[in-house]
């Protein structure tokens, strides 16, 4: 269905020559978003209308993307990148803008598109997984020396485990579709994981966990990677970096891709985290990150991953209890098969969390091994 004032928008920014084609693109559930041809021998551009419901402020929210991504194409010049290709291009309006304004309230942006890479929505393979691994914590370093306190919070308490929890108890209290009943087993491991979902605030709170610039949806879905090498160029969906923890980013990335199985599989015996892509992400990860994160941060890894399931888990059970209002459904119960996999997968996590930290340790002491020591930055 065509957004109203789409052709205001596109033609409200900078590009090139004018629009000749807007491809409404599949790809993400919160903005409606399109590719811009502007014709043969142009770039092409990325237009999208910015959901307020969700992001309220819209300008704190370009604030935060325009200034890491000019910050991440000042490191990509430095050594030797393409900062075109590593870094988000945000276009202004032809009166100088970060966004447009339609008639009707809604706000726009604009991104130069970046040519010859693929998003891909699951590794199909380890090597994948570890040019993921890269890229992330490439953009994790890149963003390291970021003074934190210029982000805006775009959605506040948006990894805040014990805060979820809250929400789901009180989405429990109200079971708004009597569908509490049926569900005594996932209910009991939740509320039995409540004394771990402050692991990471606390720590953050009294000073053990430093912040940092963190995208909070660390998924594979979110990096662009080449079509030749497969490897990683670009970081997207920005909105929601914030100041964060790197406990964040590295559980979100596992969580999503160290599984054995798909998120929406609903054979649990599937279920359970892969100790070797676990091994070729942290591997991957590290190297780029060793010597930037702090030794409480890299202890924490393993509870990281199993923290950010459980709250994935959690907010799909509690969306299931709430009616299926925030998560997209494709059949009725999806959001109660996806609860019961992200559950059973932060379970066996939970199990595997003394293997998983043995990992951590033994790849982090063979990747600082390999460097040189007076180059390292970190206090580690």
């Amino acid at each position: 269905m065509p957004v109203k004032y789409l052709d205001k928008a596109a033609a409200a920014f900078q590009f090139a020559a004018a629009p000749v084609h807007l491809k409404p693109l599949s790809a993400g559930h919160i903005n409606y978003t399109y590719l811009v041809d502007c014709g043969a021998g142009n770039p092409q551009y990325i237009l999208q209308r910015v959901n307020t419901e969700i992001f309220q402020k819209p300008f704190e929210l370009m604030s935060n993307i325009k200034g890491i991504s000019r910050h991440i194409a000042r490191k990509a010049a430095q050594s030797g990148g393409d900062p075109g290709r590593m870094a988000r291009t945000v276009i202004e309006t032809k009166s100088g803008e970060d966004y447009y304004i339609d008639p009707n309230g809604g706000y726009w942006r604009s991104f130069l598109e970046i040519d010859n890479v693929v998003s891909i929505d699951f590794p199909d393979g380890p090597e994948l997984f570890y040019k993921s691994a890269v890229a992330f914590g490439r953009f994790f370093k890149q963003l390291s020396d970021y003074p934190v306190e210029m982000l805006y919070v775009t959605i506040p308490d948006f990894h805040n485990t014990l805060s979820r929890m809250q929400e789901f108890k009180q989405a429990l209290a109200q079971d708004k579709m009597g569908r509490a009943a049926q569900l005594q087993p996932e209910i009991d491991f939740i509320l039995s994981a409540q004394p771990d979902c402050s692991y990471i605030t606390d720590r953050i709170a009294d000073g053990r966990i430093p912040l940092h610039v963190t995208h909070n949806d660390a998924k594979l879905s979110n990096i662009l990677m080449d079509k030749n090498t497969g490897a990683g160029v670009c970081i997207i969906d920005l909105d929601t970096v914030m100041p964060g923890s790197v406990l964040y980013d590295f559980g979100e990335a596992i969580r999503f891709g160290a599984s054995a199985a798909r998120e929406d599989e609903t054979d649990l015996d599937k279920v359970q985290i892969d100790l070797g892509m676990f091994e070729t992400y942290v591997r991957g990860y590290l190297e780029e990150v060793w010597d930037v994160i702090t030794q409480e941060e890299l202890l924490g890894f393993p509870m990281g991953a199993y923290l950010m399931t459980l709250e994935t888990g959690m907010r799909f059970l509690g969306d299931y209890l709430n009616g299926d209002t925030y998560y997209q459904i494709h059949y009725p119960g999806q959001n109660l098969d996806r609860a019961r996999n992200q559950l059973k997968l932060a379970a066996d996590m939970k199990e595997k969390i003394d293997q998983m930290a043995e990992i951590v340790q033994r790849i982090y002491y063979s990747v600082k091994k390999g460097q040189d020591p007076c180059e390292s930055k970190g206090v580690i």
